[in-house]
This record gives C-alpha cells, sequence and structure tokens, in this order.
C-alpha cells in the first residue's frame, strides 16, 4: 500500500459536520469529566502506579481487536501474541494501521496518538520509528494515574471475580489519585457449572470465605460473603458476560440436588445446567437490589471460535463473534420474575446482534419505577457495535423506543489506558447526529437546551444513576 498523505487528521472539528454540531460538541460535551463505569483495566496496575515504559504495552498487550486486525492482514502469530521483540510488534501494527480504514480501529488509534502524545501523523510503516520513540519517550514520564487523570477520567469500575481479595482496590483507595477506582462483581464461574473447572473454582471460594462448601445452602452463603465484601469495597456494579439470560423454571429442593450431583464431579445434563443457572442468577440479582447495586447484562457473544487458535494461544485472543440467540423471552421472564418480588435493581443490558436493537430498546420499557429515571437501560453499543455505524444505530434505537435523554452513555469496555479517547468519539457522534436532527427540523433548533440533554448524556445522568459519590 502506498503511504497515506495526511498532516493533519484529528482536527478541532473532526467527524463534525455542521454548525450545530460543532457548538454543541465544544461548547457543551467536550469539558465534561468522564465516568467509566465499565472496563477491564487492571487494578494492579493502578494500585503501582509505574509508567508504562512502551507503547507496545499500553497498545498491543491484551487488545483482541489490534490482534484480529493484524490476523486479517496477514501478520505472523509471533508479532501478535508471541515472543517478537516489543519494536517488532508496533512494526507489524504500523503495518496494519492503513488497512484498517473505515474500521474504527484507524480512528481510535489516531485520536490516541493525538490525545496522549500530540502525534498528528497518520501510523504507518514511514512514520513508525518516529512515532514509537516520541510515544515510549512521554509513557516514560506518566503513571497509569497520570493517563487518566489527563482524560479527565473521574470514576472507573473495573471488572472483578467474586473470589479477588480487592487488595489493589484498597491500596489505591488509600492514594490521594484524581480518579476513583471501584471494582465490579463479575460471577460467571458461580453461574457457569458445566465448565471443567467449575470445582476447583469452589476450592477458591472456599479459601475466601473460609468454610466448606458441601451444599447448595453452603454455596449461597458463599456468594453473599462475597456479595457484602465487595459493597465495604465500594462496588456498585455487578456484570455478566453470558449468551443469554437463564430464565426456566426451579425449585430450590431440585436445585441442590443438581449441585450435589456436580460436587460429586458428575456430569449434568443440559436441562440441570440450565436450571441451576437460573437459580443462582435469580438469587444473585436479589443480593444486588438488597445493596442497592447496578446490574449489567454483556449479551449474546459466541465466544472461541477457532479452535486451533484456543488450544495455541487460548481464550479471549480475538476469535469471538456476534451470536445468533433468542433473548426477549428469557430477558422477559427473569425480569418480570424479580419485579414481581421488588427485587428489580436497575439494570444495563448491552446487545450484541445489531438485529436485536428494538428487542432489548422495548424490553427495558416494560419495568419502569416512579423516583428512578432510567432505571432500565439500553446499554452502548458494544464490543463489534462499539463504532460509529454502531453507535448511531443504538441512539437512533433508544430514542425511537425509550428515552435518549435518559441514557447513561459511553463506557470504554477496555483493557488500555490510552483508550479514553473513545468517549470524545462517541461525544462527537452524538452532537453530529443531534445537529442533523436541528438541522432537518425534527428537534428544536434550542442549542441551550439541547446541549444540557448532550450533557446529561455524556455525564449528569451517570452521575445520578450509579451514586458513586
Amino acid at each position: 500500500m502506498n503511504q497515506i498523505n495526511a498532516k493533519k487528521f484529528i482536527t478541532d472539528n473532526f467527524l463534525l459536520h455542521s454548525k450545530e454540531a460543532i457548538i454543541l460538541y465544544h461548547d457543551y460535551a467536550k469539558d465534561m469529566p468522564i465516568i467509566d463505569y465499565h472496563n477491564h483495566l487492571s487494578p494492579k496496575q493502578i494500585a503501582e502506579d509505574l509508567p508504562i515504559s512502551n507503547i507496545t504495552d499500553a497498545w498491543l498487550n491484551g487488545d483482541h481487536y489490534k490482534w484480529r486486525a493484524m490476523r486479517a492482514n496477514g501478520i505472523e502469530e509471533k508479532f501478535i501474541t508471541g515472543n517478537s521483540t516489543k519494536e517488532e510488534r508496533f512494526q507489524k501494527w504500523a503495518e496494519t494501521v492503513p488497512y484498517t480504514l473505515r474500521n474504527p480501529l484507524f480512528h481510535w488509534t489516531q485520536l490516541e496518538l493525538k490525545r496522549y502524545f500530540d502525534i498528528d501523523q497518520i501510523l504507518q510503516p514511514s512514520t513508525q520509528k518516529a512515532i514509537y520513540t516520541k510515544a515510549n519517550a512521554v509513557l516514560a514520564t506518566k503513571t497509569p494515574a497520570d493517563l487518566l487523570a489527563q482524560m479527565n477520567v473521574e470514576v472507573i469500575c473495573t471488572t472483578d471475580d467474586p473470589t479477588d481479595s480487592l487488595e489493589h482496590h484498597k491500596t489505591i483507595a488509600k492514594k490521594n489519585f484524581y480518579t476513583k477506582v471501584l471494582p465490579t462483581f463479575r460471577p460467571d464461574d458461580l453461574v457457569l457449572i458445566e465448565k471443567d473447572s467449575f470445582l476447583i473454582y469452589l476450592k477458591k471460594l472456599e479459601t475466601c470465605v473460609d468454610f466448606s462448601i458441601d451444599n447448595l445452602s453452603d454455596f449461597l452463603e458463599a456468594i453473599q460473603c462475597r456479595v457484602n465484601y465487595f459493597d465495604e469495597h465500594g462496588c456498585k456494579l455487578a456484570d455478566y458476560g453470558l449468551k443469554q439470560i437463564y430464565a426456566y423454571d426451579f425449585n430450590e429442593k431440585e436445585v441442590d440436588i443438581i449441585f450435589k450431583k456436580r460436587l460429586n464431579n458428575k456430569k449434568l445434563t443440559q436441562d440441570e445446567v440450565n436450571v441451576y443457572a437460573s437459580y443462582i442468577l435469580f438469587n444473585l440479582c436479589k443480593m444486588y437490589h438488597a445493596k442497592g447495586w447496578v446490574q449489567q447484562f454483556h449479551l449474546g457473544a459466541l465466544r472461541d471460535n477457532n479452535s486451533r487458535l484456543l488450544k495455541e494461544v487460548g481464550a479471549d485472543v480475538g476469535c469471538d463473534s456476534i451470536g445468533d440467540f433468542n433473548q426477549a423471552e428469557a430477558m422477559s421472564t427473569l425480569f418480570n420474575n424479580l419485579d414481581a418480588e421488588n427485587c428489580l435493581s436497575k439494570t444495563i443490558t448491552y446487545n450484541l446482534n445489531p438485529s436485536q436493537n428494538e428487542v432489548f430498546a422495548t424490553m427495558i420499557g416494560n419495568y419502569s419505577e416512579a423516583g428512578i429515571p432510567g432505571k432500565m437501560q439500553f446499554g452502548s453499543g458494544w464490543w463489534f457495535l462499539d463504532q460509529k455505524d454502531g453507535m448511531e444505530k443504538q441512539l437512533n434505537t433508544l430514542s425511537n423506543m425509550g428515552l435518549l435523554s435518559r441514557f447513561v452513555g459511553m463506557l470504554t469496555d477496555s483493557r488500555s489506558f490510552l483508550s479514553f479517547p473513545r468517549h470524545e468519539y462517541f461525544r462527537r457522534i452524538l452532537c453530529n447526529l443531534i445537529a442533523e436532527d436541528i438541522k432537518a427540523g425534527i428537534v428544536p433548533n434550542d442549542i441551550p437546551f439541547i446541549g444540557k440533554m448532550i450533557q446529561d448524556i455524556c455525564y449528569n445522568n451517570a452521575v445520578t444513576y450509579f451514586k458513586f459519590q
């Protein structure tokens, strides 16, 4: 590929196509603080607060978006997840970037270079050496806490296993960081009883709670102990990453039998797996409600499709896809059962299959509650939908089916400390979308009123909804 010739790609008015969009972004959205209520950042790195000395570590370690693009570009695995040098891996990413035109990776890459390093050059083979040198020089002077503060990030919520000691969160809480760092309870391993590692995980849970788990009652007590522990250390959210919600009929006696069968290392039928998961999920949701937590459901991923790479490299390496699962009935059943017992928490549902946007957006409208505006949320475009088209479709669907004005906005869902310009990306897209409506006469040309709505979506709604302070 020939070199991309562009002296300055990220301009002040990037993605803003009208004077209305420019005003909405620069006068209302741009300077709002960031609340990043779902990500996969390392609490250990934040607690240690040491500079990330190399751009390859900051950008390519654990970033399955980039790995997937590099594989699609024909790059050898040794330069993606292998033991090649950091500079070699960066070179191969630089080779790939020009081929990512129209993929969000191209925009994210250039935004991150501009915001963190004041680099206007397009990353490509002809510029990679200079960019590598300058980025590393800047990173050597900044810690994770510095990078978060630079982007005006007030709160982040990490994603944490129920057995986590939260030692790093405790350390962070004692430091005078600008950014508040809170844990999120991610109990997938409590729900997925069919996993080969389930019994090993139970032993880990027993160690955490310091008592033996011999039956279902013990198990629920152990879970409650961990929920209490997380709550004591500032947790305000739970999160699931499931194909679908489980909402089969159950009774406690039957589930106890299923649980003991699994304790004895006997294989469960799929019906038994579904009944158990439905029971545990329902009880977890009730525990969250008692604590006043927000629950999140990331639904619809078909994971680890490539068995060869799963064996050679491991899980979560960029071989996941959008699944085609029925979501509506189970979602309705779970939410209805919880609502009937007055135990339905504030809930955010994230859809991965764009054909089901309207399913999710209409489902949340069934379970409102007086005094809690926007209690049920259709979450921001997730994973494969975390791009301009996906964001616009999510925003339009929510507008058509619900109240965009009550939306709690963007999150990074990222493993990189350099990912926070994604909030800027979302804000520019949001402002441009609403500005097009103003120009078309679809909404009133009242910039102060609409500007306030923009600020609410970018920040204020999240402050009210999550109550982190």
